[in-house]
């Protein structure tokens, strides 16, 4: 069911545009004018939402409206995404599109009902987050990486690995680790890590290779054990988690990311003056402080690096994708 969420009661007031603005571009000067809708394509309460809903706070101080959270869940962000591209191009509709969009589904699903390059116009990236290996302290005696990858490769009947579901991030990242190591590793799909952490802790489930900011709780209380993190580099709130290279698994770089996009055909002036104010977003501390602790990191690109980015992301998981033969239709 959709959810509408105000996140701010008050509109401020508009802060005066810098001169420049194309000609004809008239009607988009004084934007936005009314509250602004962002679809986030997932349900409330998970990383892309609680994000999106820090960054829209900000956003509404900085341009003077309202942003109205729409979640829009269902096959794997797709129904969201839909809703994004059919809406009017007159910049008062965003979505809150992640890697799963310019990278994923295409290949996951046998049919699109859109195309992430001809449908949408990118507006700035927003946040990225590392996965990261844990395993549970009750069930997993290995301290290191390579401890649990000698363990795994003894274990007559293989082992499992849990996901948020077939075709995430999680779920191909462990694909990938047990294609490179050789591993004996079955995939077990939940509907998120509320159902995947629980499995884990109870030993239905070997390990896992999520989202961080899901288990940093659990890591920090002793329950899971950190073993890597998928990042370029540590976690600051987990110093002595080594990176993946660290810990012996080399050019094993992946993150989670998110963008925010706009209907294909929305004024270019819009796009540039909302992507100037999440610059200026992502460069405040007290903002980057705030992501830190939700597990995320703020980023921002043009919107051109964007795209440029999804492009160079996507043979990998396409690869991933085939050899796992994973499939959401």
């Amino acid at each position: 069911m959709t959810t509408r969420r105000t996140l701010l009661g008050a509109s401020l007031a508009l802060p005066a545009l810098t001169s420049g603005i194309i000609p004809g571009a008239r009607a988009q000067s004084a934007w936005p004018e009314r509250p602004v809708r962002m679809i986030v394509p997932y349900p409330p309460g998970g990383s892309t939402d609680v994000l999106t809903r820090l960054t829209c706070e900000r956003m509404q101080n900085a341009l003077g409206q309202n942003f109205v959270i729409d979640n829009r869940p269902g096959a794997g962000g797709n129904i969201g995404m839909d809703a994004v591209a059919k809406s009017a191009p007159d910049g008062y509709t965003f979505g809150a599109a992640t890697i799963g969009h310019f990278c994923i589904n295409q290949y996951l699903y046998s049919r699109m009902p859109w195309d992430i390059d001809r449908d949408f116009a990118p507006v700035a990236m927003v946040w990225e987050m590392p996965n990261v290996v844990v395993v549970a302290s009750d069930h997993v005696k290995a301290r290191t990486l390579q401890e649990f990858v000698g363990w795994v490769r003894e274990q007559p009947r293989g082992v499992s690995f849990g996901s948020p579901g077939v075709g995430t991030t999680p779920h191909l990242s462990g694909e990938i680790f047990r294609n490179r190591l050789g591993l004996d590793a079955t995939h077990v799909p939940f509907r998120g890590a509320a159902q995947t952490i629980p499995a884990m802790l109870s030993g239905d489930v070997t390990f896992a290779i999520d989202n961080l900011a899901s288990y940093v709780p659990v890591i920090q209380e002793g329950r899971m054990r950190a073993l890597a993190v998928t990042g370029a580099s540590r976690w600051p709130s987990l110093p002595d988690v080594p990176t993946m290279a660290e810990a012996g698994v080399e050019d094993f770089v992946i993150t989670s990311w998110s963008a925010f996009v706009t209907p294909a055909g929305t004024p270019r002036p819009v796009i540039d003056r909302f992507s100037t104010a999440m610059r200026d977003f992502a460069a405040d501390p007290a903002v980057r402080e705030r992501f830190l602790k939700a597990g995320g990191t703020p980023l921002w690109t043009t919107p051109e690096a964007i795209t440029e980015r999804g492009h160079r992301e996507r043979p990998m998981w396409r690869e991933a994708i085939e050899k796992s033969g994973a499939r959401a239709d």
